[in-house]
């Protein structure tokens, strides 16, 4: 038996590799240390070309970085569960179109024009049309902390460390954090991840998942990381800062915002929900505050209408809030289900994520509101999970192909002590691809559905399935 781990400082790695021989037998596990992560088994011919398979797969590790160690010596990372109170709301009751069960306390949402994505703590991701009807389930190895999409490309970030494109039909690790980040939040922008965790810092990794920069902030519990083109906004216990996303170099601080509990973003503007009962919307050029909006409970999630022409908040009473931009409050009702931990407004609904796992269609429009307001909402659907319906999960196993069809081919080549991957196929700049790092096998070439160029310039993006060519 060799037991190998590798876990970097900066890098983010904290995996173990084992492989046990057994006459003609190999068996290797590998995963997150302090996990007990995936087996595979494969029989030889003989007990000879079994040991030799071992020691080249060991061989390999050793050249990437692992390192022989004692197992349960490193101890799987730290994971922070956000502690929360939800009291119920003496409201009346907002106008709930339909609402869905995950199981689990949920703070992962994400809505755009053809679903709706949630994501609990016990790791369940489903996808729900706006209807209301469930058409996908992922299972994910950890609790989710937050769905995020850049471009068409949507993340979970998870508490075992990893970011998991949910873009394809299996879900697969876009990068993984260093074990010594106790992650709060995420959030990506052409590739690049900024994260926020409990000890006040943020950190940015690139499309390849290497490090670029950390800062320590002035406070801990840093609840928000707001990324857009030119910057990255991070939010804690005492206030907001605004850092050049290319270097992390400081570009301005306001302390107004202290106990920064979430964080949502305009073209122009930041919006920060605080332990204070506020929610500030801070200018993006210099940091000013532009308007602070006065809820009645601690406000764990806010969000903006198109252009922030309204704002929206939900706090720890489990009521929501509107108000107009200048910070006049419109409305203030009942949610039914819990706190609101994460919400998004389109096409005139609001959609949010509860402390009890619901995850609920409120229909914002004002001949709605103003009904409720008087007592006159509709009876909620109770939409349910088919039966059938089969979760899936991440997985290192590729298809293969031996036709390339219409897909983009991508190899796997080494350059130093990294495996890169580039296109292969004609008509494509010689640029470096993000691709699963736990799927890459140097010399082999991979069909991808297609790939796009970052907004940043520089490297490409895969997108869909992906199959290995034989």
């Amino acid at each position: 038996m060799t037991y190998l781990e590798l876990s970097e400082d900066d890098g983010g790695s904290h995996k173990f590799y084992e492989v046990i021989v057994s006459g003609a037998q190999v068996t290797i596990t590998y995963g997150r240390i302090g996990e007990a992560g995936q087996t595979k088994v494969a029989g030889f011919p003989t007990e000879a070309k079994a040991q030799a398979a071992a020691a080249k797969k060991i061989s390999d590790k050793i050249r990437k970085g692992y390192a022989p160690a004692v197992r349960g010596v490193r101890q799987r990372r730290a994971i922070t569960r956000r502690a929360v109170t939800s009291s119920r709301s003496t409201a009346r009751q907002a106008p709930v179109l339909w609402r869905f069960a995950s199981g689990a306390a949920a703070f992962g949402i994400f809505v755009d024009a053809e679903r709706c994505w949630v994501g609990n703590q016990r790791g369940d991701a489903y996808t729900v049309t706006h209807s209301g009807t469930v058409t996908n389930q992922y299972r994910l190895p950890d609790g989710v902390k937050c769905i995020v999409a850049d471009d068409f490309w949507i993340y979970a970030g998870c508490d075992d460390g990893r970011v998991y494109d949910l873009s394809g039909k299996v879900p697969r690790a876009a990068y993984e954090i260093a074990a010594d980040v106790d992650i709060y939040w995420l959030d990506i922008r052409d590739g690049i991840l900024g994260v926020s965790d409990r000890a006040g810092r943020i950190t940015t990794i690139d499309y390849e998942d290497e490090f670029q920069w950390a800062r320590t902030g002035r406070g801990d519990s840093a609840w928000m990381v707001r990324c857009d083109q030119d910057s990255v906004y991070h939010g804690h216990s005492n206030g907001i800062a605004r850092y050049d996303a290319s270097d992390g170099t400081l570009v301005w601080e306001n302390a107004s915002a202290g106990g920064v509990l979430f964080g949502w973003q305009e073209q122009r503007s930041v919006y920060a929900g605080t332990a204070r009962h506020t929610v500030h919307r801070l200018a993006k050029d210099d940091g000013r505050t532009e308007a602070v909006y006065q809820c009645d409970g601690y406000v764990y999630s806010c969000a903006t209408s198109p252009g922030g022409r309204h704002v929206f908040a939900g706090d720890s009473y489990s009521s929501v809030y509107c108000f107009d931009a200048s910070g006049k409050r419109l409305w203030k009702l009942a949610t039914g289900c819990g706190s609101a931990l994460s919400m998004q407004f389109l096409d005139d609904r609001l959609y949010i994520v509860t402390t009890d796992g619901t995850l609920a269609c409120i229909d914002a429009s004002e001949a709605a509101i103003a009904a409720a307001r008087e007592g006159t909402v509709p009876q909620p659907v109770d939409v349910k999970a088919a039966a059938t319906l089969t979760p899936v999960e991440p997985s290192v196993v590729v298809e293969t192909t031996t036709h390339a069809g219409e897909g983009v081919v991508v190899e796997c080549t080494r350059e130093g002590d990294r495996l890169r991957v580039r296109v292969a196929s004609p008509g494509y700049e010689r640029w470096n691809v993000q691709f699963p790092k736990e799927i890459r096998e140097e010399g082999a070439r991979y069909l991808v559905d297609g790939v796009r160029p970052s907004g940043r310039g520089g490297f490409y993006r895969a997108y869909g399935d992906i199959r290995r060519l034989l």
